[in-house]
This record gives C-alpha cells, sequence and structure tokens, in this order.
C-alpha cells in the first residue's frame, strides 16, 4: 500500500528519504566505519539502501557520508545497481550531516541538481539494514497527520544517572519510557526550519530529531511502535549479528519462476498457494528469452531460492538464462544459490522416458554451476488432470508416477504432488535433509 492510497488524512504528493552514513565507527573499532563494512557480501549501507529503495513510493533517497569517502560511496552505487541515490557531504556532527541531506531539496550548491522538495520526509541511519515497508508507511502517515513520527521501542534496562562522585544518583522508571529508534519521518517544512533555528550547541551536541521538532517548531511528535528489527549496528558482534539474520532472511524466501503459458503459470500460483504460509514466496511469469525488469529487481533484492516450472523436460537454456541474470545483477554468491527445476508432464506428453544422454549432459551442467556456488536440482513430475485447466477450480492435480531427482534416481511416489514439491522445497531452502 501507498502513502496516498492510504484513508488517513490526503494523500501525500511526494516521501524521500535521508540516510546518514558519515559516522566514523569509533565504538565498531578497526579502520573501515561500520557503514562501509561487508556483510554477507556487499557493504552495510548498501542493504539499508536496498532496504528503502525497495519501497516504490519513496521518490529520492540523499546517503550523506564524510567528504573523503564519497568516492567509496559512488563506487557502491555504480557496483549494485542502487536507484534514485543522491549523495551529500556530511558535516562535523550527525545533526549537520542530516541538514547537509535536507539541503539538497531546498538549496543549490548541494548536489549535481536541486531534487524535488517532498511533503514528507524520512530520516533513517545507515547502519539499521532491517527496516521494513510497513514500519515506514506508518511514521509517515503518523508525520502526515501530527508534523513529526518515530518509532520507539521498550527500554531493554533500567537508564540510571550517577552524581559527581561517580555514585548512584537516581534510576528511571523503565516502564514510563522508551528508546527512540529509527525510521523518523517529518513534513519536510517543519523539520528543515527547526535545522534553520537550531543553535551551534544543538547541531554539536544533539542526537534526536524529534526533540528539535518539539525545541523549535513546537511540533510534538507521534510514537509509532516499532519491530524489534530496528537496531542498530554499533559494535563488531552486531555484525556478526547482522550477518546471522540475512542469512536467515534469504533462507526464508523463494522466487517462484513459469513460463507465460497458462497450465504451467497455474501450477506456479498453486505452488504459491501451497508454500505461503511457511515462507515468503514471490511470483512471476515471464519470458525468459527478453530481459524481464520484475525478475530483475528480485535479484537485485538478492533472492538466492528459486523455482522455475516448466513443461520443457530438460529446460538447460531456461536455467542457463536465469544463471546469466544473476551473474550479471552482481549478487555477491558466498550464500548459494539454489534453482529447482520442476518438470511438468502431462498425460498429453507421450514420452517420459528419460534419455541416459539428456540426463548426462543436465547433470554436468549441475555440477559446472556448484563451482560457482548455484546449486541445481531437477524433479520430473508425471500428473493427471481430472479437467483441462481452464480455471483454477478445474485444475485438479493427482498422483505423479514417479519423480527423478538429479541424481537420475527414479522412484515412484504414493503422495499427492503437491504434498511431495511443498515438502522437497521447504527442505532444499531451509537446509533440512
Amino acid at each position: 500500500m501507498e502513502p496516498g492510497s492510504c484513508g488517513a488524512g490526503s494523500a501525500v504528493k511526494a516521501v524521500a528519504a535521508v540516510l546518514p552514513a558519515g559516522g566514523s565507527g569509533e565504538r565498531l573499532g578497526g579502520a573501515t566505519p561500520k557503514q562501509f563494512c561487508t556483510v554477507q557480501g556487499r557493504p552495510l549501507v548498501s542493504h539499508t539502501v536496498r532496504a528503502v529503495e525497495r519501497v516504490s513510493w519513496i521518490s529520492d533517497i540523499v546517503v550523506v557520508v564524510s567528504p573523503e569517502n564519497i568516492e567509496t560511496m559512488k563506487s557502491i552505487i555504480e557496483k549494485y545497481g542502487h536507484k534514485r541515490v543522491t549523495i551529500a557531504k556530511g558535516g562535523k556532527t550527525r545533526h549537520r550531516s542530516i541538514f547537509n541531506g535536507l539541503k539538497v531539496f531546498a538549496e543549490n550548491g548541494f548536489s549535481n541538481h536541486l531534487l524535488q522538495k517532498p511533503e514528507v520526509v524520512i530520516i533513517h541511519d545507515a547502519v539499521r539494514p532491517f527496516v521494513e515497508e510497513d514500519i515506514l508507511l506508518k511514521v509517515v502517515m503518523a508525520a502526515k497527520e501530527h508534523g513529526a513520527a518515530g518509532a520507539i521501542r521498550p527500554l531493554v534496562s533500567t537508564v540510571i544517572a550517577s552524581a559527581a562522585d561517580g555514585c548512584l544518583d537516581h534510576s528511571l522508571e523503565r516502564a514510563r519510557y522508551r528508546a527512540s529508534e529509527m525510521p523518523q519521518a517529518f513534513l519536510f517544512d517543519i523539520i528543515y526550519q527547526a535545522y534553520q533555528q537550531c543553535t551551534d550547541h544543538d547541531m554539536d551536541y544533539g542526537t534526536e530529531c524529534l526533540h528539535l521538532a518539539l525545541k523549535y517548531c513546537k511540533t510534538n511528535a507521534k510514537l509509532v511502535e516499532g519491530t524489534d528489527d530496528l537496531w542498530k549496528v554499533t559494535y563488531k558482534r552486531d555484525l556478526y549479528a547482522a550477518e546471522s539474520i540475512i542469512k536467515d532472511n534469504l533462507s526464508q524466501q523463494i522466487c517462484i519462476v513459469t513460463n507465460v503459458k497458462e497450465a504451467v503459470a497455474q501450477v506456479g500460483f498453486l505452488l504459491h498457494e501451497s508454500l505461503k504460509s511457511q515462507i515468503k514466496v514471490e511470483a512471476v511469469s515471464i519470458c525468459l528469452s527478453k530481459n524481464d525488469s520484475n525478475l530483475q529487481n528480485f535479484f537485485s533484492g538478492q533472492c538466492y531460492n528459486f523455482v522455475c516450472i516448466s513443461d520443457k523436460k530438460y529446460a538447460t537454456e531456461e536455467i542457463q538464462q536465469l544463471v546469466d541474470m544473476i551473474e550479471k545483477s552482481n549478487t555477491p554468491l558466498l550464500y548459494p544459490v539454489v534453482l529447482i527445476l520442476v518438470y511438468v508432464n502431462s498425460p498429453e506428453n507421450t514420452s517420459f522416458s528419460i534419455e541416459l544422454e539428456e540426463l548426462t549432459k543436465m547433470k554436468k551442467f549441475a555440477r559446472e554451476l556448484k563451482k560457482k556456488n548455484i546449486l541445481v536440482y531437477g524433479l520430473l513430475i508425471q500428473y493427471k488432470t481430472e479437467a483441462p485447466p481452464r480455471g483454477l477450480s478445474q485444475f485438479n492435480l493427482g498422483y505423479p508416477r514417479a519423480v527423478t531427482t538429479m541424481a537420475g534416481e527414479v522412484r515412484p511416489q504414493f503422495l499427492p504432488y503437491w504434498s511431495l514439491t511443498k515438502q522437497w522445497c521447504k527442505e532444499t531452502v531451509t537446509g533440512g535433509s
């Protein structure tokens, strides 16, 4: 759902995002700032930019980096194909960097061209890579209504204040307080005016954008309960945690690819319906001979698991086209890509023999791809239909006669086809046996 289609208030005309990424990473340790540390084959800032740019209703993304890292950020944008991204030069402090990012929309001289001023601007840390569209939408719509909004989370630890002698002075009642998180969103004119009036002291020592809106524009921010994945990568251990989460997310995503033939596309739809309650499933019907933009979006989103459904028994060319798209997408193959080729054979196809030459060729092809960390699996399904697949209500799959694996095994199966496929795909994607 887009902000303009929501029922709360009038439509938001334009939404942009500013991602401060100018920190030095002192608490992380090491020579590389944390936003440029590699996590699962790409810099952390690239993961965050990708999460934001996948939200179609965000028109522009401004990444604010320190002057010495501008060229590094340019190379990241080019290498990973980021779109709608503009780089701004950061300041000496967090607030000064954010202000510079906002100036890209309001003042000449802060980028190559002046971007269209948005109605609402999102501010989100470049080292918080797990932001989802749902929370972005919530803070944007709340900012539209209240002028400012920000995500919050319950405090994990009790906050205490120390006296001058280093002893306990007092503690806060944890239940009354919340941790301020990102993302935050503002009516652009409010946050920009707040920064224009901001004192040097607040610019140099402040860290909370919501406070600036309250102090200088009398705007009380709406607080929105956030999810537990909004945390910020701060220490070295957080990089390992982020990589673990990314790997887990990848294992729970699958893209079902079918050709444009009606019967094959319907099979893909039924598989989607069967798996969607257990894992994140995307389905796309395309002509693989064309450079399909929808499929390219899945690659840019780093999907690593694909089920390609075809009515061609040995669709080596289709798999090769998928492999070519993966390689062109600059997807880091540090994590195995799984391609599952499902051949759906109906009674109309009289030939069900498995030619040794074709099978040997396919196995050789799979071994070559394995060297690139791309794992190819094959299922050969023979099924019966009770009626022609004119509509889903008439499309009832029966029992397969046999299933052929890439290892060349042929064995009868007595499970319903979709039960078999559901179990097999899940085990393959999640690493089961």
